[in-house]
């Protein structure tokens, strides 16, 4: 069965994040025992002083064996100061080692988890183009492209057969000497009627139409007229 990458690469991004608690809880214990040892350290330091400042009193009373048994203790907790003190050193560093550590860790998640998303980006695209691809080459196979091509044609030869139907229903009904008229009426022309009158005027078939006057003609028709029409203004006078 195929990996598939997305899930196993946010499985590691998860397993990583895990690890990173973890590493964190084991960095706050090496802190807590830091500051244990740090404040064990300053206990000793602050017996190491007192011892000190008992022996000084027990000289002032003259008392030599008390003032000696109290740098004894003295001695005793300086002892234990200075291990503390170098145990704290050790343990310091370690916990600065640590947190470097944890901050590199934290880091390499952040890279993986922008590079996650990245691969994640990567893989839809190629899926996507795969599939187009697969779609491509399907097509490729001319036979649907045949099939559709004769699905035209068919749907061609139903609309003639259609149309070839409407045309002889409409031959074999009704007037078929009124539908040649119809079919005579629909195909004559202004130009065909003008051709025919003049056909006829020439046979002597039809009358000439009379000449039309030109414009100038009737103007001076028409101001004859109006000549006429006018009083004798003479004939008033007398």
């Amino acid at each position: 069965r195929a990996e598939d990458p997305q899930k196993m690469l946010n499985q590691l991004v998860a397993d990583m994040q895990n690890q990173l608690v973890e590493a964190k809880k084991q960095v706050a214990i090496s802190i807590a025992d830091l500051k244990r040892l740090e404040k064990q350290r300053d206990e000793q330091v602050e017996l190491t002083q007192e011892w000190e400042r008992k022996a000084m009193l027990a000289v002032r009373a003259g008392d030599d064996n008390l003032a000696r048994e109290a740098l004894k203790r003295k001695a005793e907790h300086e002892a234990h100061a200075a291990e503390f003190i170098k145990q704290t050193q050790l343990q310091k560093e370690a916990v600065d080692k640590l947190k470097d550590q944890l901050r590199n860790l934290n880091d390499k998640i952040e890279e993986a988890k922008r590079k996650k998303n990245i691969l994640i980006a990567r893989q839809k695209r190629a899926e996507a183009q795969k599939a187009i691809q697969e779609t491509l080459q399907g097509l490729s196979d001319t036979s649907a492209f045949d099939t559709f091509e004769r699905m035209a044609q068919k749907v061609d030869q139903i609309e003639a057969e259609s149309e070839a139907a409407v045309d002889l229903s409409n031959e074999l009904t009704g007037d078929t000497l009124q539908q040649k008229f119809k079919a005579l009426e629909a195909s004559s022309t202004v130009g065909t009627d003008a051709a025919l009158t003049e056909l006829k005027i020439k046979m002597g078939l039809a009358p000439v139409p009379e000449a039309k006057a030109l414009p100038s003609q009737a103007a001076q028709n028409e101001s004859q007229a109006s000549t006429a029409s006018q009083p004798n203004t003479e004939n008033r006078n007398g």
